[in-house]
């Protein structure tokens, strides 16, 4: 089977879900949020949401930042 992962061709086994996918692919689940065929799906929904044959999945990456202090030596 084909999907597509941010726009990237992947060639997939069987029929797997979301969540096995995302543990495939490696990605930090706590810090993503997926979209199957532009439809945001919960985490909650990953294990029971089955891909299939030509699926568009956008993943996003959640990153953290912040505001360096300043520097304090007078």
């Amino acid at each position: 089977m084909q999907v597509f992962v941010n726009g990237e061709s992947k060639e997939l086994s069987g029929m797997p879900s979301l969540a096995e996918l995302i543990t495939q692919l490696d990605l930090p689940v706590a810090r993503i949020a997926v979209e199957l065929n532009r439809v945001v799906v919960r985490r909650s929904d990953w294990s029971n949401t089955s891909l299939h044959d030509g699926d568009q999945i956008e993943i996003v990456h959640f990153v953290g930042g912040g505001i360096l202090a300043a520097d304090k030596r007078g």
